[in-house]
């Protein structure tokens, strides 16, 4: 009888505690997020003439077919290898297709070293019109780098991709194509909505056989939690490597809270909550020495966001404010 009694404690101490978590999480949310924009990011610089100029904004219809979001923190070193794979593509396609145009955006996301100065020289070899910088006044995390250059893209399609270019960037045929294939009965690609991601799953067997027991064990809780508390039916949510029509973005990265890494799981769990198709697509993929995630506490550090994120919305603490230019997607 007194273990029973115990445990009928336990259990009320646990829910009370609960509660209170729950109370405290409400009280501390901002319903929806304060995107604070400084100054200085409202422009590029020409390095060719020294001259800055307005960046436009995603509100604006597009004038490109693509853009090319790379979020950059102190990434002098890689840089150049990513950029350079890209441009290639993007180049010879341009040349074969007259209907393609393209831009890409280098986000600095506060680095420390000289990557928005690697970032101008592209700059100055392909024209402002192709390749543009936005450096940011402080770091903001990956998330909040890729939503500040999303929010200054003009494509019809916004891709974002890592700088450490492990993805292979001519892979982005097989996800274009997947996002055109779910918006093929819409008239205009970029108010069409739906979201191609680039997935690493099909090399996860690889990838364990080549990792600790503890380290795969963290990999396979974090999937779980994804699972379990925000995405169902992507194996891979965390590939840099994502495809947006123009309006999923507005919508999506609008409603952003997540600036870290996990902010790939809150776009994708916002887009089921809203019904906006996400088609995975297998790409080749290496990894690249000089990443900025320590496997332990980046892991850790995500899986408690992704409870945040699971929490806060259940609880109607957090909501998506919807669509920028029509703001008619509203949900709580």
């Amino acid at each position: 009888m007194d273990v029973l009694i115990l445990l009928v404690y336990l259990v009320a101490l646990l829910m009370a505690a609960f509660i209170a978590v729950c109370v405290i999480v409400y009280i501390n949310s901002e319903m929806y997020p304060t995107i604070k924009v400084y100054e200085s990011e409202k422009q590029y610089e020409d390095p060719g003439i020294g001259e800055k100029f307005d960046f436009p904004s995603i509100k604006d219809p597009p004038t490109r077919s693509l853009s090319v979001v790379v979020p950059a923190y102190n990434e002098e070193a890689r840089l150049p290898v990513m950029m350079d794979e890209c441009m290639e593509y993007l180049e010879k396609r341009a040349k074969t297709d007259s209907s393609f145009t393209y831009e890409v955006i280098i986000v600095d996301d506060g680095s420390k070293d000289k990557t928005s100065q690697v970032g101008l020289g592209y700059g100055k070899k392909y024209g402002t019109d192709k390749v543009r910088v936005l450096t940011l006044a402080k770091n903001r995390g990956k998330g909040g780098a890729v939503r500040m250059g999303v929010f200054r893209s003009r494509g019809e399609m916004l891709l974002f991709a890592d700088a450490d270019g492990a993805t292979t960037f001519s892979d982005l045929d097989k996800v274009e194509a997947s996002l055109k294939n779910i918006c093929a009965d819409e008239k205009t690609l970029s108010e069409a909505i739906a979201v191609s991601c680039g997935s690493r799953a099909h090399l996860e067997e690889e990838s364990v056989a080549t990792r600790t027991f503890f380290r795969t064990l963290l990999m396979y809780g974090f999937h779980f939690l994804v699972w379990l508390f925000a995405v169902r039916g992507v194996r891979d949510t965390q590939c840099g490597f994502k495809l947006l029509t123009r309006r999923s973005a507005r919508i999506l990265f609008n409603s952003l809270h997540v600036e870290r890494w996990a902010f790939d799981v809150e776009m994708l769990y916002l887009a089921q909550v809203l019904g906006i198709p996400i088609a995975e697509v297998a790409v080749e993929w290496q990894e690249i020495e000089g990443t900025k995630m320590t496997p332990v506490l980046s892991w850790i550090e995500m899986g408690l966001d992704l409870v945040i994120i699971w929490l806060r919305y259940t609880l109607g603490a957090w909501r998506i404010r919807g669509d920028m230019a029509k703001c008619h997607h509203t949900s709580s």
